[in-house]
């Protein structure tokens, strides 16, 4: 029997409770999505997501990630969430999490990470190893980024490859903080 990969993200809420989904056991098929959210909890962060083997693997990024090169971001894995909170918006109502939640970007992505003959390494595989690169098509984030987990831990660093999606000026993470989806904010949550 496959280990149940939402285990984690269900042990820290009660998502009765919270107003989460709870996610659909047996989801194994991989895709091509990501989503960015916007998360006003104890403190304002970005929780960077990536579908790999049908759920969510991801990251809080604290300043957000940036389109700009020259700019190394903190990304703290977490558990990994269900397919379904690639479109949750709203209130996190009480536990772990609590606060707000608005999807800040959302799109699909391509897998970049070590291409041999056209073939790029497993997601899963390099989530493990410690090393990704992907190409993202947003609507706030667009072309290559990195990821490369410093040290043994949980802490990763998020890099903008210098490509056409790069903007050494532009600061969407401060700037834009509506939902793709539904052209909300935080705030409206509260």
């Amino acid at each position: 029997m496959s280990k149940d990969k939402l285990t984690e993200y269900r042990s820290k809420r009660d998502t009765a409770a919270s107003g989460e989904p709870a996610g659909r056991r047996g989801r194994g098929r991989g895709g091509d999505r990501f989503v960015v959210q916007r998360h006003d909890a104890s403190t304002l962060h970005f929780d960077f997501r990536l579908e790999v083997d049908g759920v969510l693997v991801s990251w809080s990024v604290p300043k957000g990630p940036s389109l700009d090169p020259r700019d190394k971001r903190l990304a703290i894995r977490t558990e990994d969430h269900p397919i379904e909170y690639a479109e949750f918006e709203g209130r996190i109502a009480e536990g772990y999490g609590k606060g707000t939640v608005v999807v800040w970007d959302t799109g699909t992505y391509r897998n970049l990470t070590g291409v041999r003959r056209n073939t790029p390494a497993p997601m899963s595989q390099a989530v493990e190893d410690g090393h990704l690169t992907v190409w993202l098509d947003g609507e706030k984030l667009s072309g290559a980024f990195s990821m490369t987990r410093t040290g043994g831990g949980d802490k990763w660093l998020l890099v903008k490859k210098d490509d056409k999606g790069a903007d050494r000026r532009a600061k969407p993470a401060r700037t834009k903080p509506e939902s793709v989806l539904s052209g909300h904010v935080n705030e409206d949550f509260e």
